[in-house]
């Protein structure tokens, strides 16, 4: 079994923000493995599935935290602690600001890097989950960080959003078996985008 959270901020306020990428991922991952309607549940939008490996069939809670992204934790804590499981049963997926647009990246462990939502759930669960680090790129200056992480996607961007999202779900099984590297390889297959420093606001490609 296997807790999957996706962060974000609820309502319709910031459904379109870069910080809420988490939540669309949840829901594209809803969709394609066709979970159970959402319900309200550890401080969460929840929703209940399976999903089919090579290895069979993986129960997963799918999560939504309702309590806003500094306070993600304190949802996926009490999930953890319900169904009896360990970090390395919690998979993460969230906005990256240093990976460029569309980058994925598989990582367990580690610190906070200044993600308030991440930083929540390491205090309550502890460092060593799995983290799916979807790339919305970096505004350049530490002070604009905040306003571009809580701005919305342009319509320019909502194609590889969209992609990525797709991508996070059709691979899943892969991250579902335990096999985060081919998870990672999968998805950046499934929607391909190129390397750039995610300080560019160019897109040059890393040499």
């Amino acid at each position: 079994m296997l807790i999957i959270a996706g962060l974000g901020n609820p309502g319709p306020r910031y459904a379109g923000n870069r910080h809420n990428i988490g939540f669309m991922a949840a829901d594209a991952i809803a969709d394609r493995w066709r979970f159970g309607p959402e319900r309200a549940r550890f401080q969460s939008l929840a929703r209940d599935g399976e999903v089919e490996t090579a290895k069979g069939p993986v129960r997963v809670i799918l999560l939504k935290p309702q309590t806003f992204m500094n306070e993600s934790g304190r949802a996926i804590g009490e999930a953890m602690r319900f169904f009896k499981l360990t970090s390395a049963d919690v998979i993460v997926f969230y906005d990256e600001i240093d990976l460029a647009p569309g980058r994925f990246r598989m990582k367990t462990g580690g610190g906070a890097a200044g993600h308030n939502g991440i930083r929540s759930t390491i205090s309550q669960i502890g460092p060593d989950f799995r983290r799916a680090r979807m790339g919305v790129g970096h505004p350049g200056q530490k002070e604009l960080v905040h306003g571009h992480v809580l701005s919305d996607f342009h319509k320019v961007e909502q194609g590889w959003v969209a992609d990525l999202c797709r991508a996070c779900a059709d691979a899943l099984p892969f991250a579902c078996a335990g096999e985060d590297e081919r998870y990672q390889a999968e998805v950046m297959r499934l929607a391909p985008a190129e390397k750039f420093s995610p300080r560019q606001t160019g897109r040059d490609p890393l040499s």
